[in-house]
C-alpha cells in the first residue's frame, strides 16, 4: 500500500498517511470549497489501510483553522476509526492546539468527546 501525501494549499490541510508506521498526520487550514470531495480519498485510503494492513493507527491533527463542513468530515474519519477500534484495532488520536487558540481546543474537544476512541488534547 502506498503512502498518501497531499500538499497543503491556502484552503486545505497537509495530509501524510504512512502505511509503514501507522502514523497519520493532518495539519494546517481546512476550509475547502467542497470538503466532502477533498476528504473522500482520505476516507477511502484509511478504510483500505484498515482492511489490508490491520496495524495500529496514531492520528495527529494540528489545525490552524477548521470550518464546519471540515468538522463533519473529521467526524466521518473518527467514525471509521471508532469502528476499527470496536473490532479490536488500536487507535490513538492526538489533537494539537496552541495555548491561545481556544477555538481549535474547543473544536477538538467537541469532535472527540462523544467518540469511543482514546484521544489527547495536546498543547504545543
Amino acid at each position: 500500500m502506498e503512502r498518501l501525501k497531499l500538499e497543503p494549499t491556502k484552503y486545505t490541510i497537509e495530509v501524510d498517511l504512512d502505511p509503514d508506521t501507522g502514523i497519520f498526520n493532518m495539519l494546517g487550514n481546512s476550509y475547502p470549497e467542497d470538503a466532502m470531495n477533498f476528504f473522500e480519498p482520505i476516507n477511502e485510503w484509511i478504510e483500505n489501510y484498515i482492511s489490508q494492513i490491520k496495524r495500529g493507527i496514531t492520528l495527529n491533527i494540528r489545525m490552524n483553522y477548521i470550518n464546519s463542513s471540515s468538522s463533519k468530515c473529521f467526524l466521518d474519519i473518527f467514525e471509521i476509526l471508532e469502528n476499527y477500534a470496536a473490532d479490536g484495532g488500536e487507535v490513538m488520536i492526538n489533537w494539537y492546539y496552541k495555548e491561545d487558540d481556544d477555538d481549535i481546543y474547543d473544536a477538538g474537544e467537541e469532535l472527540l468527546e462523544d467518540m469511543n476512541l482514546p484521544y489527547q488534547l495536546i498543547l504545543y
